[in-house]
């Protein structure tokens, strides 16, 4: 079982990726993406089957390395990744995948893999924090992106959970679970505020990301993406469900929240993109990292396509329209370097050690993979 000694939980990055270009295909007024999209869902959940296996083969014969990662503060950020694809792949049984299975099928499985993954996302919100301040000892200049992994993950439950209030009885199974949705919005909101600005704080302070980290930036777009499809997610499931006041509270976050914050996230994209290029231009090289370009952008793509279902403006529907174009080029290129680096035998290998962050001062970079 050496194939899987080095299979670290960033792994699930591609499931969460590949579902991501299913769920934000679906979100689009394109009726010819539908039979795509849901090959595609079922492709992520093929890759969700292989790697639950993978990991389990992992625990049992490498526990040493598997404890190994988790008192590792660059790698258990990660598990919030395992969260993530439980309960977007479910989510996507219900977007997509009900064409080919039914619907019946595609409750079922979106209820035990969103329990599943809201159970994960809830213990690693609390867990991986309290690892870091008790076990990890690191510092305001060790603050990367990957740090926001686990406290995200609640907020993707939080945006697929509310899909599962009408196939519920009515009256109280529904309000509880649609509030229990907005509390989780709360929890994982609140959690990034804290958090976002120590990680702005070391990238400006700090310079410049190592480059195999570069493309982590993008992973801040998750929650704003996340956040600003899940109010509208609740403005569309609440009619009905809770009263007719907080019903249309509900349509008025959707748009108050939502717009501001799809702004923020248009200007990290750009942000990003500028670290990006540089780093490109200065030797960056694959690394599992570029999955960071996929879920958090399908995130930008389902926010914005709720905010034209919203506003009904055709400028938001422009924007989800050209964010799928992206997240689709993104998932092709990383799915076929990943592809090509595991028939190598390169990407579970042992990794290399980590790169040190350049200095400002002499403007010396840093080159590497993170696997």
């Amino acid at each position: 079982m050496i194939t899987v000694r080095h299979l670290g939980p960033n792994w699930y990055a591609t499931v969460m990726g590949t579902a991501a270009v299913a769920t934000a295909g679906r979100a689009l007024p394109v009726p010819g993406l539908r039979p795509a999209c849901t090959a595609v869902w079922a492709l992520s959940l093929v890759l969700l089957a292989a790697l639950l296996t993978a990991r389990a083969l992992h625990w049992r014969h490498h526990r040493d390395q598997a404890r190994a990662h988790l008192l590792d503060p660059a790698t258990v950020p990660f598990y919030g990744c395992l969260a993530m694809a439980l309960v977007a792949v479910g989510g996507g049984a219900l977007t997509a995948g009900r064409d080919w299975i039914g619907t019946g099928a595609a409750v079922a499985l979106d209820a035990v893999l969103f329990t599943a993954g809201t159970a994960v996302a809830l213990a690693g919100a609390v867990a991986v924090p309290y690892l870091m301040a008790v076990r990890h000892r690191v510092g305001p200049g060790q603050a990367t992106p990957v740090w926001l992994l686990p406290l995200v993950a609640p907020m993707v439950s939080a945006a697929w959970g509310p899909l599962l209030v009408p196939h519920l009885p009515a009256g109280q199974p529904r309000e509880t679970l649609l509030l229990a949705c907005v509390a989780l919005f709360g929890l994982s909101l609140l959690a990034t505020l804290v958090m976002l600005p120590v990680v702005f704080g070391r990238l400006v302070a700090g310079g410049p990301l190592p480059l195999p980290l570069t493309p982590t930036l993008f992973l801040v777009l998750g929650p704003l993406g996340q956040s600003t499809t899940a109010v509208g997610t609740f403005a569309e499931i609440a009619p009905g469900v809770v009263p007719a006041p907080d019903s249309r509270g509900f349509a008025v976050l959707a748009v108050l929240y939502g717009v501001p914050v799809m702004g923020f996230a248009l200007l990290w994209l750009c942000l990003a993109t500028a670290h990006v290029v540089r780093a490109r231009r200065r030797g960056m090289g694959f690394a599992m990292t570029w999955w960071a370009f996929t879920f958090p952008v399908g995130t930008c793509v389902t926010g914005a396509a709720a905010l034209a279902r919203h506003t009904g403006l055709v400028a938001y529907e422009v924007l989800a329209g050209g964010l799928y174009v992206v997240l689709v080029a993104a998932w092709t290129v990383a799915a076929a370097h990943t592809v090509r680096g595991l028939v190598s035998g390169a990407l579970l290998a042992a990794p290399r050690p980590a790169p040190a962050a350049p200095r400002r001062a002499t403007g010396h970079t840093t080159s590497g993979a993170v696997r």
